[in-house]
């Protein structure tokens, strides 16, 4: 059985198919490259996927998103969060104004962990990435655009994304 899945999945905007009938399998601890040219439908796949397609005026039209046999698409993208789908934008999308620290701490308040787990988080994001350990208070925006990039992958880090489908915890994003 297949850690996340997506079967079927068809998307509009409005009068516009982005995709049709597009399936994956992604098995428990496996990292899955979704490639193709611009307009490809990549990023329309993974917002599928993580239920963020109604901020983007986008509606899935057919099929399912499944993770560890629960359906994503019964779920807001607050709740595939919370349940251990983690999505990391290429485009970084910080807020300039937000510390380093803040926005680690907002990746957090998705998560289903308390402080301690919360905690334990960052502690794991700082030994990755140390940049942003030394940068905790410094903006966002002052961010080369590479360590943007390391910041929204903490970020999302943070929120404690699970891809082993298991009882034990790892560390995982999609990109």
């Amino acid at each position: 059985m297949a850690s996340l899945e997506g079967s079927g999945l068809s998307v509009g905007y409005g009068p516009v198919r982005a995709l049709c009938d597009v399936s994956l399998q992604v098995p428990p601890g496996a990292v899955v490259a979704v490639l193709g040219g611009n307009g490809a439908g990549k990023s329309t796949l993974l917002r599928a996927i993580s239920r963020t397609l109604p901020f983007h005026r986008g509606a899935v039209t057919a099929g399912t998103a499944t993770f560890d046999g629960r359906a994503l698409d019964r779920m807001n993208a607050a709740q595939v969060v919370a349940a251990g789908v983690v999505q990391v934008p290429e485009g970084r999308q910080v807020f300039a104004r937000m510390t380093v620290g803040d926005k680690l701490r907002a990746g957090a308040l998705g998560a289903r962990g308390g402080r301690k787990e919360n905690a334990a988080a960052l502690a794991r994001v700082h030994e990755l990435f140390p940049v942003l350990a030394e940068r905790v208070h410094q903006r966002a925006g002052l961010l080369s655009g590479g360590e943007q990039q390391i910041l929204a992958l903490g970020r999302a880090l943070m929120a404690g994304p699970d891809c082993s489908c298991s009882t034990s915890r790892r560390w995982a994003s999609l990109r």
